[in-house]
């Protein structure tokens, strides 16, 4: 392994490559520690860190908004927005080009179509930055609902409103360009890879203060709030979604293929059998990003609505924004609900087994017992349809597991997000896709890959 690591470094694209991708990443970093000016940044840590260790519903919400975000809401920063107003621009346009005409004439433009619409989106995410931004500065001028303001008093006004507005969304637009470099000129995907460094950061710390230290002044005995039970329980759930995540994003369907025979002179060419593999987990970890970040937003509204005079008069207000930020019951089941949807609707916009039978059919290939065309589409359908259930139902199980965990074993809910959910999942996913990108740069060049066994 370690020959093979000297080896990337031997190949001047593939150095160049990741290297710049390290100080895109470096950068994204020190940005993430660079806070806004006049706001009482101690108070508001310890506001948020308060609300973080506690059951509350506010605290949850905000754990999820730094896990897929890539942002540390705990510390106004440049970057406090992170990357979660593009994520929330895709999800729109994304849902729009499966109903709105113009948008999916242009996804199927190809290469052009994608370009117009990612201008769109990058218009969209300016948009939602300036409505985020604005409305958390607001909400520091109020204290976070506390009645205390964090903003210092004598720059309590609008163009202290209007500079800090105008640099977190800067520092969105920031981002969304570090990880289209990332794409283009990089390796891997850009804003996966800033959203698992966020994780990976905040892993540590985590790790550090909802458990070790209060172990340690407390002890690790059985029965305890930090007993070795526990310990052994995160153990096990953080080699359980490492192995899953493994065999579940590798996993593949492998439908057989029988290419014609076709006879060139003397010579026959073709008939031999192939395979055409199909990803049990098509979709990635995007179906759960997506879930989480729409179903954010219906505490933030119900939750505003809710501080309001007419608001506290309604208490169906206050339980809808209780039901979305306790994670309760019907939580779970909207949020499973989600998962399967954005599944198999990433899966619809990423597979399109009608242009896969007439790639086929056109090659001179097809799958014995059906016939090529469109009984070769509908078989292939079909499969994906099975696979991407059981890739779904994977996806939700890892998705719950820390709700359940949190609940049920009395551990922090932040805790388990990272060590054995989906701040883990995440994370395992994104190296995998990073492992099998350096790989198809070493297999083009004739060197073996990273996940190759030894000879």
């Amino acid at each position: 392994m370690f020959s093979k690591l000297i080896t990337i470094f031997r190949i001047p694209e593939l150095r160049r490559k990741i290297l710049l991708t390290l100080l895109l990443l470096a950068v994204y970093r020190m940005g993430f520690n660079i806070p806004l000016p006049f706001i009482d940044q101690d108070q508001l840590k310890e506001f948020i860190t308060d609300a973080k260790s506690g059951d509350d519903a506010f605290g949850q919400v905000m754990q999820v908004v730094s896990l897929f975000s890539a942002s540390n809401i705990s510390n106004s920063t440049i970057f406090g927005l992170g990357i979660m107003p593009y994520i929330s621009a895709s999800i729109i346009f994304q849902l729009l080009g499966s109903v709105y005409p113009p948008l999916e004439q242009l996804q199927k433009e190809g290469e052009a179509g994608r370009r117009k619409i990612n201008e769109y989106t990058r218009y969209a995410t300016v948009l939602i930055c300036l409505v985020q931004s604005y409305a958390w500065i607001v909400g520091l001028s109020s204290g976070l609902g506390q009645g205390e303001s964090l903003i210092m008093e004598q720059f309590n006004n609008v163009y202290f409103y209007l500079v800090c507005t105008i640099t977190m969304t800067t520092g969105t637009i920031f981002l969304m360009w570090v990880g289209e470099q990332i794409d283009a000129y990089g390796v891997g995907n850009g804003i996966s890879l800033l959203i698992m460094a966020g994780i990976l950061a905040q892993m540590p710390t985590a790790g550090y203060t909802e458990f070790i230290q209060p172990a340690i002044q407390n002890g690790l005995a059985i029965g305890t709030q930090y007993g070795i039970e526990k310990l052994l329980l995160l153990t096990g759930l953080f080699l359980f979604v490492v192995v899953w995540v493994i065999l579940i994003t590798q996993g593949q369907r492998r439908i057989p293929i029988q290419s014609a025979k076709h006879v060139r002179g003397r010579r026959v060419a073709g008939g031999q059998r192939q395979f055409l593999p199909l990803r049990v987990n098509q979709a990635g970890v995007m179906p759960i990003i997506f879930a989480s970040s729409l179903l954010i937003f219906p505490y933030l509204i119900f939750n505003s609505i809710a501080q309001t005079g007419w608001g506290q008069e309604i208490p169906l207000i206050e339980g809808i924004a209780r039901i979305f930020g306790d994670r309760g019951f019907i939580y779970n089941i909207l949020y499973i609900v989600l998962i399967y949807f954005f599944c198999y609707f990433w899966t619809a916009i990423t597979f399109n087994p009608k242009d896969m039978a007439e790639n086929l059919k056109d090659y001179g290939s097809f799958i014995p017992g059906y016939r090529p065309g469109t009984r070769t589409a509908a078989y292939l359908e079909q499969v994906m349809l099975r696979i991407t259930y059981v890739g779904a139902a994977f996806l939700s199980i890892v998705a719950i597991i820390p709700t359940l965990v949190a609940a049920y074993m009395d551990i922090p809910f932040v805790l388990a997000q990272f060590y054995g959910g989906t701040g883990l999942l995440i994370v395992v996913s994104v190296v995998l896709d990073l492992v099998q990108k350096i790989d198809s740069h070493l297999v083009m060049r004739n060197y073996s890959g990273l996940l190759d066994a030894e000879n």
